[in-house]
């Protein structure tokens, strides 16, 4: 089964940015080539990180790497291999259903959301926005929740520059705000 923001980019979007960017090849079109979500983790007990690492994996379906610190920093309290992040990189199919999600269901589920920044990307067409806690995915129930810790998500497209990647996006149906 194809998902649906796979479809939709297929059969709306694609034709829609040809006439935009002036573009006769489809191949020349950017599309999205992997988001990834990484997750710091600021916690130094087990169990928190235990908890953090499986709501991670409920959001996104697929098990995260744990970063470990390459460096004992001690004004952070951090030695050398400890775990102070995990990251999960989404390609395919798996991607294009947690983009579906968080557009459709996890963004607007944000208090007083006017709209992500049209204005976070990279000049080379990657954008990265960062959430305040994982209670706004669907797949995370509230009540369970016992540390609330943000996490960032970068979108890696094949655009050439930001308006491009920008365009995509919104014509994906990203909730830019009208800044």
């Amino acid at each position: 089964m194809i998902p649906r923001l796979k479809q939709k980019y297929n059969e709306e979007v694609v034709p829609k940015l040809k006439e935009v960017l002036k573009v006769t090849n489809h191949l020349r079109v950017p599309r999205p080539v992997k988001i990834v979500v990484n997750m710091g983790i600021n916690a130094s007990k087990k169990d928190a990180i235990n908890n953090l690492v499986a709501d991670l994996t409920k959001i996104t379906g697929q098990k995260p790497v744990l970063n470990k610190a390459k460096k004992s920093i001690s004004n952070f309290k951090v030695r050398e291999g400890m775990i102070v992040g995990a990251k999960v990189t989404l390609r395919g199919d798996r991607m294009y259903e947690f983009l579906d999600r968080l557009i459709n269901a996890s963004l607007p589920k944000i208090r007083d959301f006017r709209g992500v920044s049209p204005s976070a990307f990279d000049g080379r067409g990657s954008y990265t926005l960062g959430i305040k806690e994982q209670t706004v995915f669907p797949e995370i129930d509230p009540n369970t929740v016992t540390v609330t810790q943000g996490m960032d998500i970068t979108i890696v497209t094949t655009a050439r520059n930001n308006d491009e990647a920008r365009e995509m996006l919104k014509q994906l149906g990203m909730p830019f705000s009208g800044k």
